[in-house]
């Protein structure tokens, strides 16, 4: 038997060797790990669908495959079955299959590219087998019946054949009019030999560094995006931190700003649902959540990972720190399943721990919003007529606005910065 690449998911349809655990003449068992593959931010095991020795591989480590590519051949165990009735086997499967009773038959020309035009089926000059109202029916509607393939005996035409034939030419008519209507084409990149000024290196874009390139180029030309700033006085935040670090490291959880941004973000989400909302653009509705799963920016060696906590609202400082912890060294190690990079409604990006102020941060579609935190920065702030030394935090939102006006951000980040400036002592003592 073949081994072929299964399904991968929505919208995944190829990926990159990274890993080969088995190699021509090896004994394999049934749901054994044969290879690691790169995909859409994560790495993925495929297991062995069957049990025997591998006779042949068909792929190497850096090879790029799609679903159903044969990855090896498995000389499959046969104490069970007997070379004759292995061989009747292959005779069973080599005939055609009988198509039940009345039953059409779909046609191999209906798979055919949609802009090649239909030949006549009926060449004999005589007009094809049909009943007289299928002819009439025809007539009417201006159905040239040479050009419909017949499915019953002889090439007899019935209703489920012209029937057949119309979807066909409705699904033609529609990819030919939405590929006139398409967008130009982007011209081609132009390919420059930068060796002619001085000495280069060069190295292939990774897989990761693809999907990057691609996605963030979508959601750049897709959403109208607009940036929001402000500042956070985090100076109790900091404070509240330093308190209660060591509890939290005792309790197996590395308390940092991040975990205090994700249950601000998720009290001002709840104030304000259209940032916790999507844009359908096919059926033209706005879909607002009633759960908050916040994706959180991970910077990797490999590029930019963007991991789902669930549930946010459902968790407390600790168990948020600890999830915290988890996803971002799974993110790192690339262990990270494709699960977990999917159904966020916000997400946070923290380059703090980096440094830099505001940025502008790209909307992670299909959300509508995503929050950047800078560096925490002390500052001479004036409070009640006075010079004081504080620690302000940027604030940088970014917006669709398609689905967001300029109020409703305003509104949201008053009540982000209310947020960090209201954290209080009970709300991080652990008990």
């Amino acid at each position: 038997m073949d081994l072929k690449l299964p399904p991968l998911g929505e919208g995944a349809d190829s990926g990159t060797v990274v890993n080969l655990f088995i190699k021509e003449g090896d004994q394999i068992a049934q749901d054994q790990p044969v290879l690691e593959l790169e995909n859409e931010k994560a790495v993925a095991t495929i297991p062995s669908t069957g049990t025997g020795t591998i006779t042949k591989v068909f792929v190497k480590a850096g090879d790029k495959i799609s679903v159903g590519q044969r990855i090896l051949t498995i000389s499959e165990a046969t104490s069970d079955a007997s070379p004759k009735k292995q061989e009747l086997a292959r005779k069973v499967e080599s005939q055609p299959q009988q198509k039940p009773s009345g039953q059409a038959e779909p046609h191999p020309k209906a798979e055919a590219e949609p802009d090649e035009e239909e030949a006549p089926v009926h060449n004999t000059g005589l007009a094809p087998a049909a009943s007289p109202s299928l002819r009439k029916m025809a007539r009417e509607l201006g159905i040239d019946l040479t050009r419909v393939r017949g499915s019953e005996r002889g090439g007899r035409i019935v209703l489920a054949d012209v029937r057949a034939y119309i979807q066909k030419l409705q699904g033609q008519a529609g990819k030919s009019k939405a590929a006139t209507s398409e967008a130009p084409a982007k011209p081609a990149a132009e390919q420059i030999d930068f060796s002619k000024w001085g000495p280069v290196s060069k190295k292939p874009l990774s897989p990761l560094r693809q999907v990057i390139a691609r996605r963030m180029s979508e959601n750049w030309r897709a959403v109208p995006r607009v940036t929001q700033f402000d500042q956070a006085d985090i100076s109790e935040v900091m404070a509240l931190r330093k308190k209660h670090a060591d509890t939290y490291e005792k309790k197996g959880g590395h308390l940092t700003l991040t975990c205090f941004a994700l249950k601000v973000v998720v009290d001002a989400l709840k104030k304000h649902p259209i940032f916790n909302s999507s844009l359908d653009e096919a059926a033209q509705e706005i879909v607002t959540k009633e759960y908050y799963h916040i994706g959180i920016a991970v910077d990797t060696e490999a590029g930019l990972i963007v991991p789902v906590i669930r549930d946010v609202d459902k968790k407390d400082l600790l168990q948020l720190a600890k999830e915290l912890d988890g996803l971002a060294k799974k993110a790192r190690d690339r262990k990270v399943s494709a699960e977990e990079l999917k159904g966020g409604t916000f997400t946070v990006s923290n380059q703090g721990g980096i440094g830099g102020g505001h940025f502008t941060p790209i909307v992670n579609v299909p959300e509508v919003a995503i929050l950047g935190l800078g560096r925490g920065m002390t500052q001479a702030v004036v409070r009640e007529g006075k010079i004081e030394p504080r620690v302000m935090l940027p604030i940088a939102l970014s917006y669709d606005h398609r689905v967001i006006d300029g109020g409703a951000a305003a509104r949201f980040v008053v009540d982000l910065v209310k947020g960090f400036e209201s954290v209080t002592s009970e709300q991080v003592a652990l008990r």
